[in-house]
């Protein structure tokens, strides 16, 4: 992998507002399942974007020099029975750096600063059959399960997604 750096993000400037658009329609248009359907505009990219900053989420980028090559997000379950656990969700990689390791490396990222924080489960989901699949397992994710028909396909089509989870630690 050549060097990345990942960052905790706290506020976007215009520019890595404007950079991870950018990556997420590429991802979108490579067929990546992350929640939007091709052809996904820039507007509505840079919309997703200017709302993802929240008390309940962390925003971690991957970046070479000053381009952002990969991103992820933690989603805190904050109910008083879920403190325990997290959500990722929206793990990208511009398409011309994946196959790099900065995948792994945002999903380790990812699992570190859900330790720091207290949380002891993670949770994700993907489109049945995905590279992704390979990626998360890779990260010692188990498979808890797949739903059929879960989400639409840019053909239209319903596909299936896989559960899955890892377990950190123990509140007990």
């Amino acid at each position: 992998m050549r060097a990345c750096t990942i960052r905790r993000v706290e506020s976007l400037s215009d520019d890595e507002r404007r950079q991870l658009a950018d990556m997420l329609v590429a991802v979108v248009e490579a067929g990546a399942s992350v929640g939007f359907l091709p052809p996904l505009s820039r507007e509505n990219a840079g919309a997703y974007w200017r709302g993802v900053i929240a008390p309940n989420r962390v925003l971690l980028v991957a970046e070479r020099g000053d381009q952002i090559v990969g991103t992820g997000q933690l989603e805190l379950a904050m109910r008083a029975n879920g403190r325990h656990r997290a959500e990722i969700v929206k793990v990208l990689v511009r398409p011309d750096a994946q196959g790099q390791g900065i995948g792994l490396a945002l999903m380790q990222a990812l699992e570190a600063t859900a330790r720091s924080l207290g949380r002891t489960l993670l949770h994700l989901d993907t489109r049945e059959g995905d590279p992704a699949n390979r990626l998360y397992r890779r990260a010692g994710f188990t498979p808890a399960g797949t739903i059929p028909n879960w989400a639409r396909d840019a053909d239209g089509t319903l596909k299936g997604t896989t559960f899955y989870y890892k377990v950190l630690g123990s509140d007990l």
